[in-house]
């Protein structure tokens, strides 16, 4: 018989395992946050072995940062606030849960994700207004130290700016790859008003200019403006092109993304698959270790899995209703 791996309290709304899968953070509707550890390291339970306040707001959203940069957690709360608590050891006193960092603006962040490249950490932040902020660490030893890096709208014409755009949510996915010599990149996509804003697109940094640019829009033409709910960047293991998946409205859609640029700066695209067998709105993914089966959750409740065979035509694999 199954047993549960963790149970979480009445009333959380998110969590989010760290990197090694040893530890689950969890953010609940009363604005409190709990981490989860396993018992030993035989066991495949995990039990509650910390729990503060980390908000008078609801949490909705928990990010653990790479965890070369030591045990902390990033918090979304309800009001739009961003805030990073990191666990501190003081002399022979336990282990303890602190405020490092908060981030307060106009607009409200929506998501936020980490990325790693070879000289430091990177914060991406999406925000309600339609805007993306990417700030760096300037002292891996400091997380309260971050730098406001860039900041601008997830449009192609970088010209153009939506003073006005309504945003209801945002999804990041950066790329996991750290080859040497590869800048960073993410996926980027919203829920809003505004249609050109939707549409996700990946942004590469240029070293040489030092700024951020779109180097491509994973949407067919009538698919631009189509609202997206999740974006999720699979690990590659040797192929010769990029693997994202892309959940909006008409389904889960599949992309491969080329690794040249052309003339232009811009980077090919091919839509491989679209998924439609869900019966509601996709609200998150996540790649497996080798990048080749795709765990998608719907909003009424069941997990899927996918997968490709050699041919490259996708099937769902398995899928898990909900119990209760």
């Amino acid at each position: 018989m199954e047993k549960p791996l963790a149970t979480l309290e009445r009333g959380t709304t998110c969590s989010a395992w760290n990197y090694c899968g040893e530890r689950l953070a969890a953010g609940s509707v009363d604005g409190s946050l709990s981490i989860l550890d396993s018992r030993d390291s035989s066991s495949s339970s995990f039990i509650c072995s910390s729990k503060l306040k980390a908000s008078e707001a609801g949490i909705v959203k928990v990010a653990w940062i790479p965890p070369e940069y030591g045990d902390a957690v990033a918090c979304i709360c309800e009001d739009g606030t961003l805030s990073i608590w990191e666990e501190l050891v003081e002399g022979t006193q336990p282990p303890q849960w602190k405020l490092c960092k908060s981030f307060k603006t106009s607009s409200k962040v929506l998501d936020v994700q980490f990325g790693v490249n070879q000289t430091s950490l990177k914060m991406v932040a999406a925000y309600s207004d339609g805007f993306v902020k990417i700030f760096e660490l300037l002292d891996p030893l400091e997380l309260k130290n971050w730098q406001l890096q860039a900041e601008y709208q997830n449009v192609i014409d970088s010209v153009s700016t939506f003073g006005k755009a309504s945003c209801l949510t945002a999804c990041i996915s950066w790329n996991p790859q750290r080859g040497e010599g590869q800048e960073s990149s993410f996926i980027l996509g919203f829920n809003s008003n505004t249609p050109q804003l939707n549409s996700p697109k990946v942004w590469e940094f240029d070293p040489a200019h030092q700024r951020w640019l779109p180097v491509a829009e994973l949407a067919l033409p009538g698919d631009k403006g189509d609202q997206v709910y999740s974006v999720a960047w699979a690990p590659n293991i040797g192929r010769p092109y990029e693997v994202i998946a892309v959940a909006s409205q008409k389904g889960i859609a599949i992309w491969h993304v080329g690794s040249t640029p052309d003339l232009d700066g811009r980077l090919s695209v091919e839509k491989a698959a679209l998924l439609s067998e869900h019966n509601s709105e996709v609200w998150q993914m996540e790649w497996d270790m080798s990048g080749m089966t795709l765990a998608t959750t719907e909003s009424n409740g069941p997990v899927r899995l996918w997968q490709s065979n050699l041919n490259g035509a996708w099937h769902e694999q398995a899928a898990f209703e909900p119990t209760s």
